[in-house]
């Protein structure tokens, strides 16, 4: 979640080493580290699975949804290195429907990161909101980090909204200059990382946005 990783091979041990756990029949009650047995089980899925159980939290919401997805973690332990399926079944109404992850991913984009009565709802709030909006992009790109189920272009639309706009740019620093350099930063992590492919022009403006809004919080 705060980026502090450089490989997703660190991400993936993360998610073995804390959920390789298994409760032992000879110790009643008791968990013990089952890294071994978690990994042999893991290798053999085909799909994985999570499920959306409430409308106030999306999975975009919070990092716990792909904290706790292993798409990647299956892939890198399987043979064939084949990605799993990803579904993601929505419960939080009585038509309940089952979705490919990436779907997924694509419609909460389309309804809260990408549209604007989501995003000029979060600004009229002022400072607060440009960190939510903030913290709803950066856990977009932890989708792509732990399931690489992310559209190329909800990052690219998301830069059109709010970095291209120059009226936009100048709402959010105005706003809170601190939640929009992690914005500037989590776009060029999603590139760096290889998660966003765009132009040459794009980064080096996103570059040229940082180290201005930098000096704008050092003065401050």
């Amino acid at each position: 979640e705060n980026g502090g990783w450089e490989y997703e091979s660190q991400l993936q041990d993360q998610f073995l080493t804390r959920k390789g756990f298994a409760f032992n029949a000879d110790k009643p009650g008791m968990m013990e580290q089952q890294a071994d047995l978690f990994k042999s089980a893991l290798k053999t899925v085909d799909v994985t699975f999570q499920n959306l159980d409430s409308s106030e939290i999306s999975i975009t919401d919070v990092s716990h949804y792909y904290d706790s997805d292993p798409t990647k973690v299956v892939q890198g332990l399987r043979d064939d290195k084949k990605k799993p399926m990803s579904l993601m079944a929505d419960t939080t109404t009585a038509n309940a429907q089952v979705r490919s992850l990436s779907e997924t991913v694509r419609l909460d984009a389309r309804t809260k990161l990408l549209n604007p009565k989501f995003y000029e709802g979060m600004l009229s709030t002022g400072y607060e909101g440009v960190r939510e909006i903030q913290k709803r992009l950066r856990n977009t790109m932890g989708w792509s980090a732990t399931a690489g189920e992310v559209d190329n272009f909800v990052f690219e639309d998301a830069n059109s909204v709010f970095i291209e706009d120059p009226e936009m740019q100048q709402r959010l620093l105005d706003t809170n200059p601190n939640a929009f350099r992690d914005m500037v930063t989590t776009f060029l992590e999603a590139n760096g990382r290889g998660y966003w492919e765009t132009t040459e022009e794009n980064i080096e403006r996103l570059q040229e946005l940082y180290a201005e809004v930098e000096d704008r919080i050092e003065v401050i």
